[in-house]
């Protein structure tokens, strides 16, 4: 039977192409030996590869344990405050520092207070008397009489050694859920905030050495500890940035929060309860916060870095050693040249003033003479001022 001469054509071509194909694969295979009357061996299975997660899950399991285990030690020393004031009442966390009853919190928790009553996570409760404040540092101190065995003093670490990226942990009484565990990390170092002190030329004094943190905080954890992985108080929660509020006016967490540092609790703590109060060191000079392109050439400065001074007060340590503030006139009118641009501190390098302050209130007091080094122009000066007391 003859094949249609179309049908012929076609079976030739795809035979061509068949043929075709094995010569292209061929091309580019190692050539083997052709063993027609054996059986090939099946391919060995692969075994599949974990999954990330199964490779991580130890560690998740071992940091969950850390922070079960790290809870259930603080936790104890924990205590809830509840605040009555003329206006109404409120409430913040605190912390024990102290077998004798001395109780760590913010001054803004009981600022006001007629009454200050203090739960333990016990169920204990008692009065408590205030026995100092700082408007500084928002720091305020509270005795309780309480029996010994409800009395959990916290650990303290040393905010010096803190690094950025260090995992934190807050506790505290967030909207009055007391006992309320985050966790984030520090976001940044040596931040400053307004304090509640009024400074003489009517604006406020700064607060420095502030952590910041990405911790869940929220109105109720002020007072409240900051912890490192290790369970030592690193900060006491204070305050937050945010631009949201809840049904009630309130302010909600943004993902930025700040702590007083826990070397500025070693300080002033103790001078409040054996004084009922602590004095900053007082330099008296206000400074830019940080130095852009256009400043730096507006100001006429040699270097990106420093303490640019653009006020003195009268009769401050500042201006009886002699440092200067700008008084030539720029663009800017509130913007003046020839002022002095402080770069060191005993020899420690000041990058801008938040440096500057956490310096001074970390390492210095009242009557401790210290050398500031200033490039006054293209004059490199180091000054010796006297510090005072904040007046």
């Amino acid at each position: 039977m003859k094949l249609n001469n179309r049908l012929l054509v076609a079976i030739l071509i795809l035979a061509l192409s068949a043929l075709a194909c094995r010569a292209a694969s061929a091309s580019f295979a190692t050539p083997t030996p052709i063993q027609p009357t054996l059986t090939p061996n099946p391919p060995t299975p692969i075994p599949p590869t974990p999954l990330p997660v199964a490779i991580s899950a130890p560690s998740m399991v071992q940091e969950q344990d850390a922070l079960i285990s790290l809870y259930k030690s603080v936790e104890p020393g924990i205590v809830s405050i509840q605040i009555t004031t003329e206006q109404g009442s409120a409430q913040g966390s605190g912390w024990v520092y102290d077998k004798l009853g001395h109780i760590v919190t913010n001054y803004h928790v009981v600022e006001g207070a007629t009454q200050i009553e203090i739960d333990f996570p016990s169920g204990f409760k008692v009065y408590g008397q205030q026995v100092g404040v700082d408007l500084d540092s928002d720091l305020a101190v509270i005795k309780v009489d309480a029996p010994e065995n409800e009395l959990f003093p916290m650990k303290l670490g040393d905010s010096s050694h803190l690094l950025v990226g260090q995992t934190v942990i807050a506790i505290g009484n967030p909207f009055g859920l007391s006992g309320t565990m985050t966790k984030g990390i520090i976001s940044a170092l040596g931040r400053t905030l307004p304090s509640d002190r009024q400074s003489p030329g009517g604006g406020f004094f700064s607060a420095g050495d502030l952590i910041q943190t990405d911790a869940p905080i929220n109105p109720g954890n002020s007072g409240g500890p900051l912890f490192n992985i290790d369970g030592e108080v690193i900060g006491v929660n204070r305050a937050i940035i945010t631009d949201a509020s809840n049904a009630t006016g309130e302010p909600v967490n943004s993902g930025i929060g700040f702590a007083i540092s826990i070397n500025i609790v070693k300080r002033v703590v103790p001078e409040i309860i054996k004084d009922g109060e602590y004095d900053y060191p007082y330099l008296g000079v206000s400074s830019l916060p940080d130095l852009s392109i256009e400043a730096i050439e507006v100001l006429g400065l040699n270097q990106y870095t420093g303490a640019y001074v653009i006020g003195i007060a009268a009769g401050s340590p500042a201006e009886k050693a002699g440092l200067r503030a700008g008084t030539g006139k720029t663009k800017y009118a509130d913007l003046f040249s020839g002022g002095d641009l402080i770069i060191a501190m005993d020899g420690n390098p000041i990058k801008n003033f938040d440096e500057l302050l956490s310096y001074l209130i970390n390492n210095k007091g009242p009557g401790d003479t210290i050398i500031i080094t200033v490039m006054r122009g293209d004059e490199k000066l180091d000054i010796p001022v006297t510090l005072a007391a904040r007046p």
